[in-house]
Parts: C-alpha cells; sequence; structure tokens
C-alpha cells in the first residue's frame, strides 16, 4: 500500500515522534491552553490506527513533517501558523485557507493578493465532493482585442506589464468570500483578524522579503503610492529584522471585515483602485468592480494508477494537461524505468511537448471558446499520442501538431494546502502575476495591482518579446479571464484526499505538479523527497528539456544522444504539499524558496 511507504522502517518509534513533534504543533501560550491542547491532541492519536511501522524511514533522505490532526503548508511561516491556529479554534480547512490568503497579502507581497486573483479547489469530506473555485482576473469591459499593439501593430509589452492597461479586475475578495460563505464555519472578521493585525503592526523584515524588495526597487519606485509603503523615507530598501508595517492595508482589510466583499468593488476602495489605474493609463471603471464575479466550476478529474486526480479546469490549463500527460504516461512502466533516469525523463519530456502542442492551440476562456476538456483528457487520445513516441529519439517539436503559443507567465505566483482533522482539504493558487504584479498600489488602500492582462495573447501569430506567439483562443476581450497554468491538485484515494498539492512556476507549474505526484505514486517516494527531487520541464517551443542543476551528467548525455537539447536553468516551483494516511498527516514545503514552512497539529 502506498500509504504505508512512509512508515518503512524501524528507525523511530511512534511514542518518540510524538514526544518530538508536539513542541511545534503546540501553541503553549497559558497552563489552560496547554491542557485542553494536550487532551485534544491525545484524543486524536487515539484516532490514528495502530501500526507496527515507523513514521519516518530509515531510508528516506528528506522527511516530511508529521502532525495527528490537519497540516497547512504554505510558502511563508507567518501565515501557515496563521492557518493552524485558526484551526486549533475550531475552524475548517476552508477557514483556514481564506485566513492563510489574506496573512500573504501582508507576509507575501510579492504573490500573496488582494489585488490578483486565482484558483481554489475544495474537497468536503462529508459530501465527498470536489468544488473548483475561479476567482482569475478579468479584462475590463473596454478591453480590445488590439489594446497592446503600438502604432505598428507590433505587441508593447510595457502596456501588457507595467502600465494601467495591464491590470485586471481582481477576483481574490470575492473568491475567499464565496468559499468561506459556502464551505466555511467562521466570520469574515475572524478570518481575516490574523493579516490585519499583522499589517497594523508590522512584520518583522526576513532575508527573504529583503532581498526581494531590494531586488524590485527600481521597477516599484516609479510608483509614489507603493514607493512610501515598500521603502524608507530616504529611499533605501528595509533591512532582514527591521519591521514593515502597512497601514493603509490594514484599513482596507478592516473594511472587508466589517463589509464583506461590497467594501472592496464598491465604495471609496473601489473608487481608489479604479481612479489609480486609471490615473496609470488603464481603463477599469467602478462598474468593472462592481460585476465582478466569481465562480464555481466542475473540477476536472482523471485517474492514474487507481488515484482519481481532481484539478481545476479552464480557464486554467493545468488540470487538462495534468490529466493528459498522466493518461500518456500510464501506458509506460515508469516505475522500472527509474526515476529522474533517461528512459523516464525521455518519455516524460515527450508527453510534455504533446500536451503543450495541444494548449497552445485549444485553452481559453470557456465562457468565451469552445475548449475540448472531454477530448484532451480522453484516454484513447492519450494513447494515440504516446504511441507517436519513440522510445529511442526525440521528436522534433516541428513535427508535432501545429499550434500557436501562449505568453510568457511569471513564475511569481504562491500555492499553499490545507486539511483539517474531519479530512476536508484546500488546494489554492493565487497570483499578482509578475512578482508584486503591475508593481502599483492603488493610493491609500495599500493594495498591490496585477498586470494579469499581461497573460493573453497580444498579438495572436506573432512572438512577444520572449519569442513565443499567441493563440486566438486566449486573444484579449471584454470580460474575458486569461488563460493560466494555475493548477490546484488532489488526488484521491479510495475518494478520499491522498495528496494536495499545487506550486507557482509560471508554465512550469503544469510540469512541475506532475513530477510531484508521479514521485509518490511510480517512485514510491514520501513527500519531502518528492519535493526536493530534481526537476525538469519541455513545453514544446522552444524545443529543449530544461533541468534544475543536479541531474546526473550521464543522464544528460543519454538524453541528448536521443537528440534532446538539454539545458540547466533556475530551480523550478515551490510546491506546499499534504499526504493524508491512516498513520496521521504529513507536509512538505519546497525547499527551492526561504521562508516556507509545513505545520501541523
Amino acid at each position: 500500500m502506498l500509504t504505508t511507504h512512509l512508515m518503512k522502517g524501524l528507525s523511530f518509534g511512534l511514542i518518540s515522534c510524538i514526544s518530538l513533534t508536539l513542541p511545534t504543533a503546540i501553541a503553549k501560550t497559558t497552563s489552560s491552553e496547554t491542557v485542553e491542547n494536550e487532551i485534544m491532541v491525545s484524543q486524536s492519536l487515539a484516532k490514528i490506527k495502530p501500526s507496527t511501522s515507523a513514521i519516518y524511514s530509515q531510508m528516506a533522505i528528506h522527511h516530511p513533517v508529521w502532525a495527528a490532526n490537519g497540516m497547512v503548508a504554505s510558502q511563508e511561516a507567518l501565515a501557515t501558523k496563521i492557518g493552524v491556529d485558526i484551526m486549533q479554534q475550531g475552524g475548517n480547512a476552508i477557514d483556514a485557507a481564506v485566513a492563510v490568503g489574506y496573512a500573504l497579502a501582508v507576509t507575501l507581497p510579492r504573490a500573496g493578493n488582494l489585488g490578483g486573483g486565482g484558483f481554489m479547489l475544495v474537497y468536503l469530506a462529508d459530501e465527498q465532493r470536489s468544488i473548483a473555485i475561479d476567482y482569475r482576473e478579468v479584462a475590463p469591459q473596454t478591453a480590445s482585442a488590439d489594446m497592446f499593439l503600438d502604432e505598428n501593430g507590433d505587441p508593447d509589452n510595457t502596456l501588457s506589464r507595467f502600465h494601467g492597461l495591464a491590470v485586471g479586475v481582481p477576483g481574490t475578495v470575492l473568491g475567499f468570500e464565496l468559499a468561506l460563505e459556502k464551505y466555511g464555519s467562521m466570520s469574515l472578521a475572524q478570518v481575516i483578524a490574523p493579516a490585519i493585525k499583522l499589517a497594523s503592526d508590522g512584520i518583522i523584515v526576513t532575508p527573504d522579503l529583503a532581498n526581494s524588495l531590494s531586488a524590485t526597487q527600481k521597477r516599484l519606485s516609479q510608483w509614489p503610492s507603493t514607493q512610501a509603503i515598500f521603502y524608507k523615507a530616504d529611499g533605501s530598501s528595509y533591512q532582514p529584522g527591521e519591521r514593515l508595517k502597512q497601514s493603509d492595508l490594514a484599513k482596507t482589510l478592516t473594511a472587508i471585515a466589517k463589509k464583506g466583499s461590497s467594501a472592496f468593488y464598491q465604495g471609496p476602495i473601489a473608487q481608489q483602485i479604479s481612479d489609480s489605474v486609471r490615473d496609470a493609463g488603464g481603463i477599469m471603471t467602478m462598474e468593472d468592480l462592481a460585476s465582478y464575479k466569481a465562480i464555481e466550476r466542475q473540477p476536472v478529474t482523471g485517474y492514474y494508477r487507481g488515484y482519481q486526480v481532481v484539478s481545476m479546469p479552464p480557464p486554467s490549463s493545468g488540470g487538462v494537461h495534468i490529466i493528459q500527460m498522466l493518461n500518456m504516461l500510464s501506458q509506460y512502466p515508469i516505475d522500472k524505468m527509474g526515476h529522474n533516469s533517461a528512459a523516464t525523463i525521455h518519455v516524460m519530456a515527450e508527453s510534455m511537448r504533446r500536451a503543450y502542442a495541444d494548449r497552445s492551440l485549444y485553452l481559453g476562456d470557456p465562457d468565451f471558446v469552445n475548449v475540448p476538456v472531454e477530448a484532451l483528457t480522453n484516454k484513447q487520445y492519450a494513447e494515440q499520442l504516446a504511441s507517436q513516441i519513440n522510445p529511442a529519439k526525440a521528436t522534433p517539436s516541428s513535427e508535432v501538431s501545429p499550434g500557436t503559443l501562449l505568453p510568457y507567465e511569471s513564475n511569481q505566483t504562491t500555492h499553499y494546502s490545507v486539511v483539517d482533522k474531519w479530512g476536508n482539504a484546500v488546494s489554492n493558487t493565487y497570483t499578482l502575476n509578475f512578482s508584486y504584479g503591475s508593481g502599483l498600489v492603488a493610493n491609500g488602500t495599500g493594495v498591490l495591482l496585477n498586470n494579469e492582462m499581461d497573460d493573453f495573447s497580444a498579438k495572436p501569430g506573432v512572438p512577444n518579446a520572449y519569442g513565443l506567439i499567441g493563440g486566438k483562443a486566449n486573444a484579449v476581450a471584454a470580460k474575458k479571464r486569461p488563460l493560466s497554468s494555475m493548477t490546484p491538485t488532489i488526488v484521491l484515494k479510495d475518494n478520499k484526499p491522498y495528496l494536495v498539492t499545487g506550486s507557482p512556476g509560471g508554465s512550469r507549474i503544469i510540469t512541475t505538479t506532475l513530477q510531484v505526484i508521479m514521485n509518490v505514486i511510480d517512485h514510491d517516494m514520501n513527500i519531502a523527497e518528492a519535493s526536493a527531487a530534481p526537476r525538469f520541464h519541455h513545453q514544446w517551443l522552444p524545443d529543449m528539456i530544461r533541468i534544475e542543476k543536479g541531474l546526473n551528467i550521464d543522464t544528460v548525455n543519454l538524453l541528448e544522444s536521443k537528440g534532446h537539447k538539454v539545458e540547466v536553468k533556475a530551480a523550478m516551483g515551490s510546491t506546499q504539499t499534504i499526504m493524508l494516511t491512516d498513520e496521521g498527516v504529513y507536509g512538505a514545503s519546497d525547499p527551492r524558496r526561504p521562508s516556507a514552512l509545513s505545520l501541523g497539529y
């Protein structure tokens, strides 16, 4: 059984592991709280099925975090702790997820947000049902297909990235409200209170945050409203250990806590957002904000080696192509071929190549274009694609089904996963697009605004600055949602969550999530090992396998002998993964990003 692979070996007894874990899992603030928490944990431990195996394996190089009840895995430690605290107060996974999302808007401003959007996948244990919540940004009502073209009809990247026109109507606040009202158990005021306190009192600047702000200072400082918040009065950067306060953001959060989403999408805050966008040359109006809707969609589902894979449907392309690639790869004995062997990487890269070719041609906002989800995720179609793969030779991308490529996507997204003691689960990915989005803070609100309009195809058929070509299905249109790679995913075993995972990483999100799933299911890794293993990526064009450092040179040589071009580039992704087993809950935060934390209770 796959749930037992974490338990192999007898290096640690159950009692000794519990004693090591409790200090990080229990908040000991008063003696009465200590007693209550210890009773709660004891009761939870009593529910765990007895096992003769140890919690951790002697064979493993990396180990996940263990807990008896629930777990939060996020890219920022303070936000993780807030999510755990919400569940310790009696909240469910949805309550905790919304609390984490609001906290990240304060503690991880480059990706956590109020002024962006994303996708949330929810699993309800009582109903054994999954829900996909689409709170992706939308184009303003006066957006047009040629709005990012210059006088010569060529794409102008400045307009789509660093200009008021780059800002899509934000969806995060309404998305969180929809999730909380329908599936949460706490009030908005309860779950948003920790974020308000962090913004008002200030956060201690971590080395990660200091580095990020320093690296983007030139771009952010062009906006006085942004400069005033994220840099000192003399223009210098904050240093690690110093305190960063966000008073305007605290006021905005407080207004949302009192009045709900209407405080953000109507009234003074909406006016400030609209005015700031229009002052920067944009077209967003108060009506655009007031008319925004978050949407519940049917998740896309598939099966892989006995597990059900549940993921986001369009306008995310992630779920469709995760399932499409898994369908292709199910034709191969991946476990016997070996992890990151040349043979395995070859067939995976060939599967990626074909999925990304389809992605470029067929995927877009399903409210505007017909996306053939069932056809793309059909197993017979996958068998047809897999039959085209030569095990000894790479197929040049020029010989793979022609399509038109999608625009560049920033990797500055963030993902978090949450599981509660009842078995409810949330997988959430949201973003501003670029690091700090457009860089523009709406005056007086503390809200960083996205530049998600850049995720549309500025001009179908014409390469942009990155050599990528836009597809017609993702052309700009009024009130349309741009295509995304965000791939929050839940893998079910016997109709219950087994893996909850996802990642930032732009177009590499899909392949990163794919590899975590396969590392566990095919290669019998625990989720910490699955998260730490070197990654690779192929997206059809450019025709190359992108790899992280650490892949064996002999493997690289074998891949090149098959005709692949292999290039070592920056690390990919920041997965936040939770595994549920009969013996407890495990969490693993990707070691590729500093400041991340998995914590249970």
